[in-house]
Parts: C-alpha cells; structure tokens; sequence
C-alpha cells in the first residue's frame, strides 16, 4: 500500500515523512520557485501487529515478516499550488499512483519558517487543499467530456448510448464536485466505481488529513482535530494531530529511550502507529496471518478478500492450484494455544474459495499445481 504525503509549502511534510518513516530527508524551507527536491522521497513503514507475537511464539520461525505501508513525500510543491491553479504534471501522476492521501496541514507557530497563505489558519489551509484535490478532478472529467463529445459526432448508432451513459456519469460527478462533494462521498454503482479507477481520481482516493502541531502543544493532539471535522466525511476520511518535528526527532532514538521519553510526555500512541492504524482504517483494509517453522508473516489485504484471492496475494501458484484453505481465528488461536487443540475444539476450519477472510484469520492454503 502506498501513501502519498502531500500539503502546502511549510506545512512540515518532510519532517512528517521522516517521522513515519524513520527516514533522514532533508528538511529544508521551501523557497518559491526553487527546491533542491527532484524527485519523491519515499521510505517504508513496518506495521508492528502485536497478534503475530503469538505464532513466533507458536512457530518460532527462521524469519518473521510485518506487512508494510509506503510513504511517498512527492517531490516540492509546484509554483501556483494553493492559489487554484491546479495540481498537474509529475506533481500530479506522483500523487495518483498512491492508494490513499496523506493532506500535511501546518497548525505550528515558527518565525523562521515562513507561512505560505496570510498567517496561521489550519482550517483554511486544509480547505485549499481540498478544493486544490477537487480541481484536478475537474479538469481530469473536462477533458474526457471533450473527447466524449468527438467521438460522438462520428459515432455509430450502436456506440452512441455507451457514450451517452458515460457522458451522464461524468456530469453527475462533476456536478457534485462543483458543489463540494468529493467523488469518494458520491453514490456510485459498482459496476461506475470499477470503470472510474481508470481515472485515478484524487477525490475518489481515501483521505487523511493531519494537523503538524508546534512542540507545545503535542500533548494536545487527540483534541486538536474537531476543528477539521466539519469539513470531512467520517465515512472515507479521517484527520488526526501530532507534532512533526518532536515525532522525527523521537524515532531516530532507540526502541527503549523513545519509549520512556514518550511517556515522560504523556503520549501514550506513537505517530506512526496512530497514522498506520488510521491508514487501515480509511483504506477498509485487515490482515491476515500465515505461519510455519521457516516463517511467519502478516498480510494486509482489502476487506471482502476471498480466500482464493488471498491464496494469490501469497503466490499466483496457490491461487491457481487452489484447493482449500484451513482457517483458525486470531481469538479461537489465543484461547487454544495450539493448532493441534484448534483442531481438537473444531475451530480450525477448512474453507472453499469464496470464504471471505477476516481480520486476524491465520491461514493455511493448500494447493496443486
């Protein structure tokens, strides 16, 4: 799964990636016009599920594997962005490639980091960023009107309600962004949703939305979002707050001394951990685990995954060659401790391939090929 990590300029996205990445990117003002920046900065982020700890303990494997999240910092803002001129461009292909949306809005106070809009105002620069998500949509559903409206001129009788159909979907869609209706929050036909991934809409991608807090105020950080509620829907978006700067500089430290600086502070959930947990959460995506003597691993897939696709989330063969998979829930596990009384209970399952995987299964497929 990838994340791509986007905002005004000095909003703090450097300094947000390199906390959620443990990474070292350089964190520099931005200057308009000019940046040292060529390309993204991208890093991974290992999910560290406390439910695989059981089947170590249970395996004890040669090599354990946590699923993973990547962050892509997209390359410096370009000149105009926040000024309704539009994301285009590398910008803009930077940004669809990702799964989901990671909008950095700056809510620190810094003399020597100067503010891109007319003083502090988060509301007001997560709304810019939204409309600026919203006009790269339109000029996306612009264009392909335009090209519906040439071909139906030399279209034949047989193609002109494919057309028509189309051209109806994408009004309807444009109409509701003009209103302010991001696509994710449009009711949208399974069949109309399949065809528009094509598109790679920013406002049909799921949505996260973080307030970069001053020093200050990190203890604050639960609280802080309300103000952003208003202007998100709960059900495709989330928003949260920590402290960028004070978040990177607690994960260069070692496990031990981050953990006991972190309580000193009062922050019981790291950043990190806050934004992985949300990232699952807006994506609707859970894990599954597989485990043997050589490894264990966790695997993230999208809620309503079948077995048989899960199978191929593995390895194509077992997809291919799929017979059944044995199935035991994370819970059932706990309680029994073992696979041979999982067995015993008749809580380890076999399932068939349309068996739709829940979030903590531990499965087993088995397969010929």
């Amino acid at each position: 799964m990838e994340v791509a990590i986007l905002g005004l300029p000095n909003s703090g996205k450097t300094t947000v990636f390199n906390a959620l990445t443990r990474g070292s990117a350089e964190v520099v003002p931005y200057a308009s016009g000019a940046s040292g920046q060529s390309g993204p900065n991208v890093g991974v982020a290992r999910v560290h599920d406390p439910r695989i700890d059981l089947l170590v303990s249970l395996f004890s494997p040669k090599r354990t594997v946590l699923s993973e999240v990547t962050y892509s910092e997209v390359p410096a803002t370009p000149e105009g962005l926040g000024k309704t001129q539009s994301i285009s461009g590398l910008y803009l292909n930077s940004i669809q490639r990702a799964d989901a949306l990671l909008v950095v809005v700056r809510a620190f106070e810094n003399e020597s980091v100067a503010h891109a809009g007319d003083g502090l105002d988060p509301v007001r620069d997560a709304e810019t960023m939204l409309y600026e998500l919203a006009f790269a949509d339109l000029e996306i559903l612009d264009r392909r009107l335009a090209r519906l409206a040439d071909g139906l001129k030399g279209a034949k009788a047989a193609e002109r309600d494919p057309i028509a159909r189309e051209q109806a979907l994408i009004e309807r869609l444009k109409d509701g962004l003009e209103s302010g209706t991001h696509i994710r929050d449009q009711p949208l036909a399974r069949d109309d949703a399949h065809f528009l991934e094509g598109f790679q809409l920013l406002t049909a991608k799921p949505l996260m939305v973080l307030l970069n807090l001053g020093e200050d105020e990190a203890a604050e950080g639960a609280a802080r979002p309300e103000s952003l509620r208003p202007l998100l829907d709960e059900r495709s978006a989330r928003c949260a707050a920590f402290c960028g700067k004070l978040e990177m500089e607690l994960s260069q430290m070692e496990p031990a001394d981050e953990q006991e600086f972190r309580a000193s502070l009062g922050l019981s959930e790291s950043g990190l951990d806050l934004m992985l947990r949300m990232t699952h959460e807006v994506t609707d995506v859970i894990t599954f685990f597989t485990g043997n003597t050589n490894e264990v691993r966790a695997w993230a897939v999208p809620r309503g995954t079948s077995a048989v696709n899960a199978a191929g989330k593995i390895h194509s063969d077992m997809s291919r060659g799929f017979i059944r998979a044995e199935v035991v829930a994370y819970d059932d596990m706990e309680r029994c401790g073992t696979l041979a009384e999982a067995r015993r209970q008749g809580v380890l399952r076999q399932e068939g391939k349309g068996y739709i995987v829940k979030d903590g299964d531990i499965v087993n497929i088995l397969f010929n090929v």
